[in-house]
């Protein structure tokens, strides 16, 4: 029996990209997947899909800056699956920019998805999780959590922010609860499509030139997810074979 097999797995920015592949294989794998975005018709097309092929899912609609809306999301997976094993804190936003442009709102809305979106995470999860003695908690940061480069300034620290944060969590609650980072690079995904700053963009899109498939990051999240329960893989960095920040 595969480790994936019956748990329980919320995963914030489910209805595209990462979060989707994510969504799909974990329920392949015999996993019951809680997808939470802001796009209905997306979500709705994705749980029908996974449904039809066999699989356990389910979905709500969720603004990850509102604490309140992500505490709903969790609370809606305990009812429908009976617990929480696992919170994939995904969801996330990345308009490039040089901080001279002063896109103080992108700015804003970087700090409210990246940061405060996994902190509602963690704090709508740990307390089940926490009744449990079991779980995992998996964010989503990025190689710009690990290097800064011209125009990632805020995005490179809502990032590391995320690195921090997750270290933070593994060091006080690591004995039944685990945490991951997954940290990739340039993967197909809807990120570079919102840069507002136009030479960002210009320069975004001839990194995403040679972008992986989101497969690449779903098989590392199940990866950390199938490991016994005594195996805390702390983190991973995916990227093309061809990038070289």
């Amino acid at each position: 029996m595969s480790e994936v097999e019956g748990k329980v797995v919320v995963v914030t920015g489910g209805s595209s990209g990462l979060g989707e592949a994510t969504a799909r294989l974990l329920a392949e794998k015999g996993a019951k997947v809680f997808l939470g975005a802001r796009r209905e018709e997306n979500l709705k097309s994705i749980v029908e899909d996974i449904r039809s092929g066999g699989g356990t899912a389910d979905y709500r609609v969720v603004d990850v800056s509102k604490r309140e809306q992500v505490e709903g999301l969790v609370k809606a997976a305990v009812e429908e699956f009976g617990r929480l094993d696992v919170i994939v804190n995904n969801a996330g936003l990345m308009p490039l920019s040089p901080l001279s442009a002063l896109k103080v709102d992108e700015w804003d809305q970087m700090v409210d998805v990246n940061i405060k979106g996994v902190l509602y995470g963690i704090a709508a999860a740990l307390p089940e999780m926490e009744k449990q003695q079991d779980g995992h908690v998996i964010n989503l940061s990025s190689v710009a959590g690990h290097a800064v480069f011209e125009t990632s300034a805020v995005y490179s620290g809502t990032k590391h922010a995320v690195r921090a944060i997750s270290e933070g969590l593994r060091m006080e609650v690591g004995e039944n609860i685990r945490s991951t980072i997954i940290s990739p690079g340039a993967v197909e995904s809807e990120l570079p499509s919102r840069i507002t700053h136009s030479e960002s963009a210009e320069s975004a899109g001839a990194l995403y030139d040679d972008a992986i498939g989101a497969d690449a990051v779903a098989r590392a999240i199940v990866f950390a997810i199938e490991q016994p329960k005594d195996v805390d893989v702390n983190e991973i960095i995916v990227r093309p074979t061809a990038q070289t920040l």
